[in-house]
């Protein structure tokens, strides 16, 4: 008797992509930590797969998974973030993305790809009257961080998908998760995560995915895998599948931490602003309530000056201070100096009173007092 079609989230998170195998009944997905697949004849393959790099078991669990969560009928598994937003991009195209971005999505664009004639327009994703004046008849990808990184604005998707005819809509939604927001029921046409983070959730692995609807990227996808060769490795995607199955109940911790932490943190005079989602005072509060099932675990704080952003990122204790975000532990970090760097001096430099939170799973309390014995060191 076959399993019920899973329906909720959690349930789909831990049952979707896999069944017990019929050998040995493994309830895991087991590590299939083979670079070859014996055939049966001259390229007869046995259940479809010949080569590692272009298709293994434990991999394509993984991406059936992903795909499940976002709704996707297609899912493709890659080494990292950067991996996954690379074979997204094609020679010539033209490209709309956010004045806020990924310091590393504009340094692939703008220091890589810009060799190969790609180029790009910048704007601020949050008005769809600037994205509508950016198009072109080169444009083929809008690419929307929502929430973004890292000053955690709030692009309505379903709006921008309703104003493109034509370009391809990409949500890279790593700082939501497919837990608190599924881009493609909102009309995207792509959606990116790097599964290093909330995916994952443990800090311990790098890998990246793209889901589709469509069967003709999903094919691309499928012969860059093979034929460009950056894919995980299967004990990578055995750690970010079980990464997942407790993708719900981590998201909902994360977000209870981050919304308390917050409201919190608005009450010191040491704080000039908190950027925020789920603050009312949001200027994306409105959108985020609509398209998100919460707001998320990543703050971006405002101080005063640069050196009290430093001094508060240097006297935490418990929340330690590195890059990278979405695992158990509490980071913060200085994103002028650190993950964005490569955006200094262009339109998308980011304050360099701003420190980047991602809120970790802790208790609330020890959360907290870590952060008020921070703020007393900054002057």
């Amino acid at each position: 008797m076959s399993a019920p079609k899973p329906q909720g989230f959690a349930t789909a998170s831990i049952h979707a992509g896999y069944d017990p195998d019929s050998l040995y009944g493994a309830i895991n997905t087991p590590i299939y930590a083979s670079t070859t697949f014996a055939q049966n004849g001259l390229n007869e393959l046995r259940g479809g797969y010949e080569y590692t790099r272009c298709g293994n078991p434990t991999i394509a669990a993984l991406e059936k998974t992903v795909a499940a969560l976002e709704g996707a009928a297609y899912g493709r598994a890659f080494s990292s973030g950067m991996a996954a937003t690379d074979v997204l991009l094609r020679p010539g195209d033209h490209l709309i993305f956010g004045h806020d971005a990924y310091g590393g999505t504009f340094r692939l664009v703008d220091s890589v790809f810009a060799e190969w004639g790609i180029t790009y327009t910048v704007v601020d994703t949050t008005s769809t009257d600037a994205i509508a004046a950016a198009i072109t008849s080169d444009t083929k990808l809008v690419w929307l961080e929502t929430p973004s990184n890292p000053a955690l604005a709030i692009t309505d998707i379903a709006a921008v998908a309703e104003l493109l005819d034509g370009p391809q809509l990409v949500v890279d939604n790593t700082f939501a998760s497919p837990y608190l927001q599924n881009p493609l029921a909102l009309g995207a046409d792509h959606v990116l995560h790097s599964t290093t983070k909330y995916l994952g959730g443990h800090s311990d692995v790098v890998g990246g995915v793209v889901v589709t609807n469509s069967a003709k990227l999903d094919e691309e996808l499928a012969f860059l895998q093979g034929g460009a060769g950056a894919i995980p490795s299967v004990f990578d995607a055995y750690l970010t599948a079980r990464g997942i199955k407790t993708l719900a109940v981590r998201m909902d911790r994360h977000c209870d931490n981050a919304e308390a932490i917050a409201r919190h943190l608005q009450q010191s005079p040491k704080v000039k602003a908190v950027l925020y989602p789920g603050l009312e005072t949001h200027p994306g509060h409105e959108v985020a309530l609509r398209q998100m099932r919460r707001f998320g675990a990543m703050i971006s704080v405002r101080f005063h000056d640069e050196a009290a952003a430093r001094a508060f990122c240097l006297a935490t204790r418990l929340i330690c201070l590195a890059e990278s975000l979405g695992g158990v532990e509490s980071l913060v970090e200085h994103p002028a100096t650190m993950t964005h760097q490569s955006v200094t001096g262009s339109t998308l430099e980011v304050p360099r009173d701003l420190v980047r939170i991602s809120i970790g799973i802790e208790d609330l309390d020890d959360l907290i007092a870590d952060i008020d014995a921070a703020l007393a060191a900054v002057e």
